[in-house]
């Protein structure tokens, strides 16, 4: 949910073949009706939308709906910061950022959403830049082979679990490789 068309065009089609289902909205009203209607897993909000500003969505999905969210939005002042951490945000993204980010930063955070039933605090939001626990890098490690190869979670499971074995590595180990050599390749483009 984004104001800006085409970034939400990139975001929705570079997530939906990753194979995610996804709704979108370009404005904060459509996006608390969208989330009333279809109780999504998981809220992709900017800042800045028309309407609502995506610090009210954040608060109705968490107040009203229990629902998971997480921001990209270009500004990273101490004060939106502390924003984001007040409302319980997942996870926290800083603009331009491209769909190889984003896929990643989806899987970490799925990976450390609370449950939707009894859950009664928000997690913490998720550092997405280096990786510190098993389950984001795995996370993380998934949602680059889904997004590079058009594969399902399933598919890019056992698609790290065959790298692990031909590496005779464990799991976790092949997963921090990935992700390292994305982020290298990252750096050096």
């Amino acid at each position: 949910m984004d104001d800006d068309r085409l970034v939400l065009a990139t975001l929705t089609h570079g997530l939906a073949q990753a194979g995610y289902e996804v709704l979108d909205a370009d404005n904060g009203d459509d996006a608390i009706l969208i989330a009333r209607q279809h109780r999504p897993d998981l809220a992709l909000l900017d800042i800045r939308m028309e309407g609502m500003s995506g610090f009210d969505v954040a608060g109705y999905l968490r107040d009203y709906l229990q629902l998971p969210f997480m921001f990209l939005s270009a500004f990273a002042d101490e004060a939106t910061v502390a924003k984001v951490k007040e409302l319980g945000a997942l996870a926290y993204l800083v603009k331009p950022l491209d769909i190889h980010q984003i896929v990643p930063a989806v899987e970490a955070a799925f990976a450390n959403r609370p449950a939707r039933a009894g859950a009664a605090t928000p997690a913490a939001p998720v550092t997405v830049e280096p990786a510190s626990s098993l389950q984001v890098v795995e996370a993380m490690a998934l949602g680059v082979l889904m997004h590079r190869y058009s594969l399902t979670r399933a598919q890019a499971l056992s698609r790290l679990e065959r790298m692990a074995a031909e590496q005779k590595i464990d799991l976790g180990e092949q997963a921090r490789r990935l992700v390292e050599a994305v982020e290298q390749l990252a750096l050096g483009s």
